[in-house]
C-alpha cells in the first residue's frame, strides 16, 4: 500500500511515474515542499538495494541544522522498534506526536539522503528527532543527471544508529521515498528506480 504524507500547512513534494532512459521511475519533485511517498511493507529484511538520480539540487540544505534540514532524495527504512526500547524523553515525544498526528509514527528510521554540505559516509541524527539516522550516500553536484547505485545492509546500519538501545534488529514496517524544500524555499529534481528488500 502506498502512502503520501506532507506536513498540510505546507506545499507537498510531487511523486509521478515518467519514463527516463528507457524504463519507468519515479520522479521527485520540490517547490519549497514537504512529502513522502510511504510504501507499507511489513517484515525482516537485511538488504536494501535501489538507484537514484538527481538533476537538481538544494544549494542551501544543511542536514545538520533545522533551518536548512532539506534533502532533494531520501531512501528510508522504518523499524519497529518496541517502544520499551526506546529513551525514556524520546517515548514521552514520540507518545505525544502519536497523539497529535493520530497516526502510528515509526519508532526507528534509518534514511539514506542525497546530502549537499555533508560528506559521502557522514551518518548523524535528523536535528529535529533522533529517531531518525542519516546516512549520506551522495553529496554535492559532482555526479548530478547520472545514476547512482547503491546496496546497502539495512541491519548493520540499523545497529550503527540505534544499537546502544537494542542488539536486536527488529522487523521493517515501511520503505519511503522522500524529499523536502520546505526549510531553505527551494526547488530540486531528482528519481528514483529499481527499489529491492531482500530478507
Amino acid at each position: 500500500m502506498l502512502g503520501l504524507t506532507g506536513r498540510y500547512s505546507k506545499p507537498v513534494t510531487q511523486f509521478d511515474v515518467t519514463e527516463l532512459d528507457n524504463k519507468k521511475v519515479l520522479r521527485v519533485r520540490t517547490d519549497k515542499s514537504y512529502g513522502n511517498l510511504v510504501h507499507a511493507w511489513q517484515g525482516k529484511a537485511s538488504m536494501l538495494s535501489f538507484k537514484w538520480r538527481l538533476d537538481e539540487p538544494l544549494l542551501e540544505a544543511n542536514l545538520k541544522a533545522k533551518n536548512t534540514d532539506d534533502a532533494a532524495l531520501k531512501v528510508c527504512v522504518s523499524f519497529d522498534m518496541p517502544l520499551e526500547k526506546v529513551p525514556l524523553t524520546d517515548r514521552a515525544k514520540l507518545k505525544m506526536a502519536q497523539f497529535l498526528s493520530q497516526d502510528r509514527l515509526p519508532t526507528a528510521t534509518v534514511c539514506y539522503v542525497w546530502a549537499h554540505a555533508e560528506p559521502v559516509g557522514a551518518d548523524f541524527d535528523n536535528p529535529f528527532s533522533s529517531r531518525v539516522h542519516y546516512i549520506v550516500l551522495n553529496s554535492g553536484e559532482a555526479q548530478l543527471k547520472t545514476w547512482q547505485s547503491h546496496q546497502r545492509n539495512i541491519s548493520a546500519d540499523f545497529l550503527k544508529a540505534f544499537g546502544n538501545e537494542t542488539h536486536v534488529v527488529p522487523p521493517v514496517t515501511a520503505i519511503i521515498v522522500g524529499a523536502d524544500s520546505d526549510n531553505t524555499l527551494g526547488s530540486s529534481l531528482g528519481y528514483v528506480a529499481d527499489i529491492v528488500v531482500q530478507p
